[in-house]
């Protein structure tokens, strides 16, 4: 019975943080609308970074322009399997940091996905002008940020026998 019930508050838990990180992207989005739309860029740090309003409709670097049925079921793909691997991560602080991952990308791709459904495009707002980088949102920073410490856990932290939960299906061959 515990472990039935430890799922489901495992799944909660994500739920609601999940809920909170979205929550913040879209208080800064609507931040952005009310401040930055038809404005002038806010130079924060003179040839660093600025907050600029963007309207993306597309994906990163202009890709995929206009295509928001793509990127809606891109999410819906994308959170559903974020759902089914979630429920196989061990419990324990061993996996915490695998866990936090799996919100954050959960939280980016729907944070994403309420613009795009709402409005037909992405709120973004943060440029960073030294390197000319496409301007961005929370959402892409969550979802950025999860998938490097993703990679940096299995290829540095997690021991390949921790991550036999993560094989879709087991060779018994092998």
């Amino acid at each position: 019975m515990d472990g039935q019930f430890g799922k489901v508050r495992d799944y909660l838990t994500a739920a609601l943080c999940c809920a909170a990180a979205v929550l913040l992207d879209q208080v800064t989005k609507h931040l952005a609308v009310v401040h930055l739309k038809l404005q002038r860029e806010i130079v924060l740090i003179r040839g660093v970074f600025e907050l600029r309003y963007l309207e993306n409709r597309g994906a990163a670097f202009g890709l995929f322009q206009n295509r928001q049925m793509f990127f809606v079921c891109a999410a819906v793909v994308i959170f559903l399997l974020i759902g089914f691997f979630y429920g196989r991560i061990p419990g324990g602080l061993k996996f915490l940091p695998m866990r936090i991952c799996a919100v954050l990308i959960c939280a980016g791709a729907v944070g994403n996905l309420i613009d795009r459904i709402r409005y037909q495009y992405v709120v973004d707002f943060f440029y960073f002008s030294l390197i000319d980088f496409p301007i961005f949102n929370v959402a892409d920073c969550y979802a950025v940020i999860a998938c490097i410490l993703f990679a940096y856990l299995i290829l540095f932290f997690y021991k390949e026998e921790e991550l036999e939960w993560f094989a879709f299906f087991k060779n018994k061959d092998l």
